[in-house]
């Protein structure tokens, strides 16, 4: 008679190649999957039901990948999402792309066609590996089994390797299924296969450096994104305060100080930067945010910190560049430079209250539209609301092109990582995918997310799975039935004839779409009605959305300031 016992120990001893991916994401800290079901990726499902990986099911794959984005810039950990073959996978090449131009950290898992069907024409097949490697770190075939978990540790590290930023793996139909014995399978342990990447910087530059802002008499700073990224918020703050930089935040660098801080300066960048002497430019790229490094004095002395070597110099000459993590040079410099000030205290104080003179006289020129009563609503009004709304516990995302604009120059974060833009690719739709990540890295958090109405139509149906997780949000529609940015433009061009060609929208009741889906929904249409709104949707404990109609014909300045239009 056959050994039933033997074959019952014989089957576990064996493990498929989705539950050794499983085992992989669990040991690199993953917590959660953003996923949209298909036949090849159904195994990774149940090796995560095994680990205790939730799996997060949502209507579009472009979707899954902007949450995986956005779960690792907010939790310092790798995001991770799983699509299947073929249109699932280029679904979600816009996600990955925006993560790679923003550097975030996020492993993107896609089916493929069995190995035994290769080039036959499997349903779904097609060259993903190719598609993606310009747009990930690493891209990469799992070409067996027993390599499942080891290529997930491997697609992780490269995650990791200087500036963070995507990879992606497609695993064929036939090697996740499979079976293999598990003493075949290398199964990384928790923490023990991946090298720290925090690098101090040149000791010799980090000097320098030093030197450079005990003699200075007007510096000033800029703290980009990788400020968050390396959680440098501690280095960063102490560094201003200790050698009295006024500081500017960019990204996800916003609320690294407080609003009211006095070394916290908003409006009043381009002045500082046409009249500094140093100007220090910490994980940002000269790029277009940057005008490719133009919109700093010639004059000035500058110094750029980044992750990468390649973004250190790109687009403009610097006269120091240090190549590190934030958090460990920032450390460095103050302690180097610390004591040092002597005499030039006094010049430090001038130059900041020169600073906060031409913030208040840019705060005062845009203060009429900040309190105006006009109907519609004008979208400066709409955002200085929002700025008021948020709490020391509110984190804000954007998501939109003109009225986004409009809030990155009055909303404040107040405190660190509360932050959430799409980064420079410029990605409309990320916002309810954030808001989806965000939720569940940090639930007892309040997410208030901003949306232009052509924003929200790209990824607005995961509403759906907001309400669906219970997890509710203060959503507001800036509603002008246009994608005024590029309206804008069209009008600068070819004149008021041709300005709504192609770029204008229904007249869509979004108010009504969220209590359709079951979340809380109300219309504004006064200045006055704004707050009452906010603080009812507030209230309501539900996935929500505030559908403010705002006025068509009003541009931010940053829209009129593009280059592209001129």
């Amino acid at each position: 008679m056959p050994d039933d016992s033997q074959d019952s120990r014989d089957n576990q001893d064996l493990i498929s190649g989705g539950h050794l991916v499983a085992k992989a994401l669990k040991a690199e800290g993953v917590e959660v999957i953003y996923t949209l079901c298909g036949g090849h990726i159904i195994d990774i499902y149940d090796g995560c039901v095994d680990e205790g990986i939730d799996v997060v099911d949502v209507r579009h794959e472009q979707v899954a990948a902007h949450a995986a984005d956005g779960y690792a810039r907010l939790t310092g950990k790798p995001g991770c999402a799983v699509v299947t073959a073929g249109p699932g996978t280029t679904d979600a090449v816009t996600g990955v792309a925006n993560a790679f131009r923003a550097e975030s950290p996020m492993l993107l898992i896609g089916g493929q066609g069995a190995h035994t069907q290769h080039k036959m024409g499997s349903l779904q097949d097609l060259p993903h590996v190719d598609m993606m490697t310009p747009i990930t770190k690493f891209a990469s075939t799992v070409p067996d089994t027993a390599r499942a978990a080891d290529m997930v540790s491997m697609a992780f590290r490269e995650c990791y390797h200087g500036a963070p930023g995507p990879s992606f793996l497609e695993i064929p139909r036939d090697v996740l299924d499979a079976k293999v014995p598990v003493e075949k399978a290398r199964v990384p342990k928790t923490g023990n296969y991946r090298a720290s990447t925090r690098q101090p910087g040149d000791p010799e530059d980090v000097q320098k450096l030093a030197d450079l802002l005990v003699q200075a008499e007007r510096p000033a700073i800029l703290l980009g994104s990788q400020t968050w990224t390396c959680r440098a918020t501690d280095a960063a703050t102490e560094l201003v305060r200790t050698l009295n930089v006024p500081a500017y935040m960019n990204g996800a660098g916003r609320g690294t100080l407080p609003p009211g801080d006095p070394h916290h300066f908003q409006l009043s960048r381009r002045y500082a930067f046409s009249n500094a002497d140093l100007i220090i430019i910490v994980g940002t790229p000269f790029d277009f945010r940057m005008g490719y490094g133009k919109r700093l004095s010639q004059d000035a002395t500058v110094v750029q910190i980044d992750l990468d070597y390649r973004t250190v110099g790109k687009n403009r000459d610097i006269d120091l560049g240090i190549v590190g993590s934030a958090d460990l040079v920032l450390s460095a410099v103050t302690q180097a430079a610390s004591g040092r000030l002597n005499g030039g205290g006094d010049k430090r104080k001038a130059w900041l209250e020169e600073l906060r003179s031409a913030e208040q006289t840019a705060l005062d020129k845009r203060l009429p539209q900040l309190r105006s009563d006009a109907s519609p609503i004008h979208p400066y009004r709409l955002v200085s609301e929002i700025n008021d709304f948020l709490t020391e516990d509110s984190l804000y995302i954007g998501d939109g092109g003109d009225i986004v604009t409009f809030s990155g120059q009055v909303v404040q974060p107040k405190a660190p990582g509360n932050w959430m833009d799409p980064g420079p690719l410029g990605t409309l739709g990320v916002g309810v995918p954030f808001v989806l990540a965000a939720k569940q890295a940090r639930p007892d958090k309040e997410v208030v997310a901003l949306f232009g109405d052509g924003a929200f139509s790209l990824t607005g149906w995961d509403f759906e799975t907001l309400v669906r997780y219970n997890l509710p949000f203060v959503g507001i529609v800036g509603n002008n039935s246009s994608m005024n940015q590029i309206r804008y433009g069209q009008k600068a061009k070819y004149g008021e004839e041709r300005e709504r060609v192609g770029n204008t929208l229904g007249d869509v009741p979004y108010e009504e779409f969220a209590r359709m889906l079951g979340g809380h929904g109300e219309v504004v249409r006064e200045p006055s009605e704004i707050r009452p709104a906010l603080d009812r949707a507030r209230a309501s404990g539900k996935p929500s959305l505030v559908n403010v109609w705002i006025d068509p014909d009003a541009y931010a300045p940053g829209t009129m300031n593009q280059t592209m239009y001129k």
